[in-house]
């Protein structure tokens, strides 16, 4: 099992870095990540889900290896050689490596051969789709939780999808991933089990990219109009009243009970705060 040992997410370490490239614009990388690709001898990338323009711009100088269509038996020694080899090497994931990234399995195999590794986080797509939406994941008096999950399909058995057992809690902002070709029939589901059809959602198509496209509609209506728009992939599902950004009440973080004598603000428990919905 890969261990951080006493680093902190920031440092750059000895090793292979796992970063994520974030949702697709390649100002959306964060400063540590953009270092490290920058100086890297060989990029393995998530091919097409990485944007191009960011390969472009900060990875020009180096081998790009992109592993669409590689197992673990292929990826494993290529990035073992190369470091073995002194070659800087990076592994680049899109969004953030710890949502859906099947990035730990790599980093375990890495590190059984004696090839040290680190996570450098990114921005996952949810965040740029409440930031495309201008909304947040969790409003004051709407929703207090957020679940990110993906529906049933060759990966997850009807069992073990629980989206509409989130929505059961109705305070909870739904985050739908890899399921694009699926809204369809997620929505039928939801409906076949009671769930109110004008309950807003929101479809985010390519999050921050020049292409981004956004789809606003209910679990009644938007399986249609995701038909329509022909979308198979790349899109992040938001389901729950946050994603229309209306109906929150007033936070008690700018309150008149929470401004100390000093003109700072206090949360609930004492402690100075900047993020309290």
């Amino acid at each position: 099992m890969y261990e951080n040992d006493s680093h902190t997410a920031g440092d750059v370490r000895e090793g292979i870095p796992f970063i994520g490239a974030g949702p697709g614009d390649p100002g959306l990388l964060t400063v540590t990540g953009k270092r490290l690709v920058e100086d890297a001898d060989l990029v393995v990338h998530a091919g097409s889900l990485v944007n191009s323009e960011l390969l472009d711009a900060y990875c020009a100088d180096a081998e790009q290896v992109s592993s669409v269509g590689k197992d673990l038996e292929e990826l494993v020694p290529l990035m073992t050689d190369a470091y073995g080899a002194d070659r800087t090497v990076v592994r680049l994931h899109s969004g953030d490596p710890a949502i859906y990234g099947a990035a730990l399995e790599q980093m375990d195999a890495l590190e059984a051969n004696g090839v040290p590794t680190y996570f450098v986080p990114g921005v996952t797509s949810a965040f740029a789709a409440s930031a495309t939406l201008g909304t947040q994941l969790t409003l004051n008096e709407v929703a207090n939780h957020v679940a990110f999950t993906r529906p049933q399909g060759k990966t997850l058995s009807p069992d073990e999808d629980h989206i509409g057992d989130f929505l059961d809690h109705g305070d909870v902002t739904v985050c739908i991933y890899l399921g694009t070709h699926a809204v369809d029939e997620t929505m039928d589901r939801l409906l076949a089990e009671g769930h109110d059809p004008e309950t807003p959602v929101a479809v985010v198509y390519h999050a921050s990219w020049p292409d981004e496209d956004v789809i606003r509609g209910t679990i009644g209506t938007i399986g249609e109009k995701i038909e329509e728009a022909g979308y198979r992939a790349s899109a992040l599902v938001i389901i729950g009243e946050a994603a229309t950004g209306a109906g929150y009440e007033r936070s008690y973080l700018y309150g008149d009970w929470a401004r100390g004598d000093d003109g700072s603000t206090e949360s609930a428990s004492g402690i100075e705060s900047e993020t309290d919905d």
